[in-house]
């Protein structure tokens, strides 16, 4: 045990870390939990991000730059310049900021992982206990009554984008599914969201708040981790600064979850990472693993509809999205491998889209592919935000399914079935796209130009068997060669998963606190 009298620090108040915080500390644990943005009680959150629209915070002079971290900067494609990078910045992390999409993987994403004790039937209670479906909770593979509401919007409630997406999907086929998260559903769905009441549920809310008054929980905030420390290969600890003083923490045990960007940051800057990359910044390397590489998103592409007045959102706080399409690109394709989403108003790829009230939009995103990316820091500075490049579409098995997905959207947005809510001709709201529609490598190159990412980082310390080359942390999240480290968060994913990431983080830190030791 530590002289500090901290069971366990945790690093990051986000989905995983909060999950797993309270519930170590419910396990009796003494547990620190660090978060690097502001701490605040739930009834103190900005009303703009409890908004079904993200755009209400998003465009707000001041709600944005409070919980999105400001200067974190990504290249999408190989072929563009770098835009912000969406990510969740407070006690919440993403949770606070994103969609509220609450999808699951589907459970072949965990069988084809492969990994001992993350199989799907070793997740999917796992998944059933974080949720409080009010649908489908009874069903045995939901749950009721748990931490996160789970709820979908009705259909009479749907924008007209929403509608008009599902008409023209079931016209051309897809079939009705109307639990996403059933196991091996696929075709035209309602989103599950989480919220209640309209009002966003994040992990703060759901989480943290109800387990503020336990006396073993104690939570700081605008604590940024700098490093973890080391006695030989253990972990015994951290160095943080808070309000511009640096301190040290003691534990028996760390556990990194700051997301797939900064968890490899803080490893790197620790001396765990690639020894290229540290010698050139004089970090003292530990342990040359790859952490900060493979980081994987999912690439979107967008087709703009021009919307009647009639069909325009009428409030600032109508839902941006209500329906989504899992379909599978081609014969011999990763099952479920595309997904069509609808958008009331254009907000999902927020880095490119015209989020004006009439602007609408479908969009494909690849839902599993096998481009990555890196973290790298440029600075042992922890104020310095580190190198994002998400490598999107560079693996020469992703341009053609996202192609095919760009004209089966196409088709989709021509049927008869979208036609009542265009003010005007597709072709002009989306000339470059038209243009290049049936030519590959024109179409190709648009996509490389303009493609959006969803917000769905992951994969940057990659857990696996602790032989291959690409594994930074082994399937009990042990970073390799050391003790008392371990990383629970979205960057550990194998991959990407076919879904938004949000629960399966959540997921992730409900496990692993039923097995840290």
């Amino acid at each position: 045990m530590a002289d500090s009298g901290w069971d366990l620090i945790v690093v990051g108040a986000g989905s995983s870390g909060a999950a797993l915080a309270v519930r170590s500390a419910e396990r009796g644990k003494r547990v620190l939990l660090l978060e690097a943005g502001p701490d605040y009680r739930s009834a103190e959150m900005p009303e703009a991000w409890r908004s079904p629209n993200p755009i209400v915070a998003l465009l707000h002079p001041t709600a944005a730059e409070r919980m999105v971290w400001q200067g974190l900067d990504s290249t999408r494609t190989d072929k563009q310049p770098p835009a912000l990078y969406w990510r969740g910045r407070g006690v919440g992390g993403s949770s606070s900021i994103n969609g509220q999409i609450a999808i699951r993987p589907p459970m072949a994403d965990f069988a084809d992982w492969a990994l001992p004790g993350w199989g799907p039937s070793e997740v999917l209670p796992y998944f059933a206990k974080l949720e409080d479906d009010e649908l489908f909770g009874d069903e045995p593979y939901h749950g009721r009554g748990g931490p996160t509401p789970i709820y979908r919007t009705p259909q009479e409630n749907w924008g007209a984008v929403d509608a008009a997406l599902h008409r023209s999907a079931t016209a051309a086929g897809y079939g009705w599914a109307p639990d996403v998260n059933a196991p091996e559903a696929t075709g035209v769905s309602p989103y599950p969201i989480n919220s209640r009441a309209g009002r966003r549920v994040s992990v703060n809310d759901a989480y943290l708040e109800p387990a503020r008054a336990l006396p073993n929980l104690t939570i700081r905030g605008d604590a940024l981790v700098d490093r973890v420390l080391f006695d030989g290969s253990r972990a015994i600890g951290v160095r943080a600064v808070l309000g511009g003083t640096a301190t040290t923490e003691l534990a028996d045990t760390v556990v990194l979850s700051a997301g797939a960007i900064h968890t490899p940051a803080i490893l790197q800057r620790s001396g765990v990472g690639p020894a290229g990359l540290l010698r050139s910044l004089g970090i003292d390397v530990r342990a040359d693993l790859p952490a900060g590489r493979g980081l994987q998103d999912h690439p979107i592409a967008m087709i703009q509809l021009p919307l009647t007045e009639a069909a325009a959102i009428k409030t600032p706080d109508d839902r941006h999205t209500n329906v989504c399409v899992r379909f599978t690109s081609a014969a011999g394709s990763p099952e479920g491998d595309l997904m069509f989403v609808s958008m009331n108003q254009s907000v999902l790829a927020m880095a490119f889209a015209d989020t004006g009230a009439g602007a609408g939009a479908y969009g494909v995103w690849l839902n599993q592919n096998f481009s990555r990316g890196e973290v790298s820091l440029v600075s042992a500075d922890p104020d310095a935000q580190p190198l994002v490049r998400q490598r999107m579409l560079s693996d020469e098995r992703d341009l053609p399914r996202l192609r095919a997905g760009v004209r089966a959207l196409a088709e989709l947005a021509r049927a008869d079935e979208t036609a009542p809510i265009l003010s005007g001709s597709l072709e002009s709201a989306n000339k470059e796209l038209f243009a290049a529609l049936d030519n590959d490598s024109e179409l190709d190159d648009h996509l490389l130009a303009t493609a959006g990412d969803s917000q769905h980082a992951t994969s940057t310390c990659r857990m696996g068997d602790p032989g291959h080359r690409d594994t930074v942390v082994d399937p009990d999240c042990r970073v390799l060669g050391f003790d008392r480290l371990r990383v629970v968060d979205a960057s550990i994913f194998p991959s990407v998963p076919r879904a938004n990431t949000n629960l399966a983080a959540i997921m992730a830190g409900e496990l692993m606190a039923d097995r840290l030791d």
